[in-house]
């Protein structure tokens, strides 16, 4: 590697990381704030809250690293046209792929980061998000109930707490119970405890009473005791199994789709679950596609004294419409599964025509005529 490939790679891979961060950032805040209903009314703390969100970076990076990775190529090779650098390598005696190689080398090291990604990574962090997501929803050892508030725990309990003390103790419980509505119910305590058993959540309560109104005697009566247990995992609807979306499983089960009971997973879904296979072998090309499609814009032919400006919005529109085909494709194919080649289609043509348009010879201007003299 000669020290303009150096030097052309060494602002690629800065711009690229700068971009990437920025990008996922902006993305990662956005998705975030459907975290904050967790954090409101299931008192999540702000440690589980970003390590929550953080499993999700790998399915933000899998979308970032292509398009910041063209948006780069663009920027960086355009300045370097426009500030006539490449004009003098070219005059040097540099090819056309010589001039690419920086942007295809880093090119190359995003798409095997995107197998990467998509092969591993992916799959494994989201099933950890998830795994993490349901055990907050339906374990209530992970649920801190807030102090001074009425906790709605679920349709029909509602659990107030006074204090929690450093030890986890519980004082001033209130727990009303109306699942019954004909026999609902209210529980008193002056303090008590959350405790997790084999059987599921429990509140152990200590020195209060339950209190209840018979609806058709408008009798009430009361019942002081002196230890009273609340089972807090008979309050939901028992699942014994969570459904396992096709970005949870992996590249061998999600192309065996077919051997997957057919209570866990529906057969009007099996077209979903094997495009997520294919999707996952050919979306790290669009990393190459778009680069070369970049490229073939802006180095093929002669280099203008002008700005790039055509030449960068022809780029950009060809990549925003490889982009959206691509999310189209995607549905279409989930609905017929005999267009699956279309996807690897999708995928190989932009390199292969990118890379045919870049290295075209150099188009040579002829220069205009004079004008006769007097």
């Amino acid at each position: 590697m000669n020290g303009f490939s150096k030097y052309v790679l060494r602002q690629l891979f800065v711009g690229m990381i700068l971009v990437t961060v920025g990008l996922t950032c902006i993305i990662w805040l956005s998705q975030s704030l459907r975290f904050i209903e967790m954090i409101v009314n299931r008192g999540l703390s702000a440690g589980m809250f970003v390590y929550l969100t953080v499993l999700l970076l790998p399915n933000f990076l899998v979308l970032v690293l292509p398009i910041a990775l063209f948006t780069v190529v663009v920027f960086t090779y355009s300045k370097l046209i426009n500030d006539r650098e490449l004009v003098v390598m070219r005059a040097a005696g540099l090819s056309q792929f010589s001039l690419a190689l920086p942007a295809l080398i880093l090119a190359s090291a995003v798409t095997l980061f995107g197998y990467a990604l998509n092969l591993y990574l992916v799959p494994q962090s989201y099933t950890m998000f998830r795994d993490l997501q349901w055990d907050i929803r339906y374990n209530y050892s992970h649920i801190l109930l807030r102090e001074g508030a009425f906790n709605s725990v679920t349709d029909g309990i509602t659990v107030y707490v006074r204090q929690r003390t450093n030890e986890g103790q519980l004082l001033g419980i209130l727990v009303h119970d109306q699942r019954d509505k004909d026999h609902p119910f209210t529980l008193m305590a002056a303090k008590g405890a959350m405790v997790q058993t084999d059987e599921g959540a429990r509140v152990v309560m200590f020195d209060g009473n339950r209190q209840e109104v018979d609806k058709d005697t408008n009798k009430f009566s009361i019942l002081y005791f002196d230890r009273y247990v609340f089972d807090l995992s008979t309050t939901r609807k028992k699942i014994t199994e969570r459904y396992r979306e096709p970005r949870e499983r992996s590249l061998k089960e999600l192309f065996n789709i077919e051997q997957v009971s057919k209570k866990e997973l529906n057969p009007k879904n099996y077209g979903k679950f094997i495009v997520e296979g294919h999707k996952r072998l050919v979306s790290p090309l669009a990393a190459l596609g778009f680069t070369l499609v970049g490229l073939a814009c802006l180095i093929y032919g002669n280099f203008s004294r002008r700005t790039q400006t055509r030449q960068v919005a022809t780029a950009i529109a060809i990549m925003v419409a490889l982009q959206g085909s691509a999310l189209g494709l995607d549905s279409l194919v989930a609905k017929n599964l005999d267009l699956i080649p279309l996807m690897y289609v999708h995928g190989v043509l932009p390199i292969v025509l990118g890379f045919l348009f870049m290295m075209q010879p150099q188009i040579r201007r002829q220069p205009a005529p004079r004008p006769n003299s007097a």
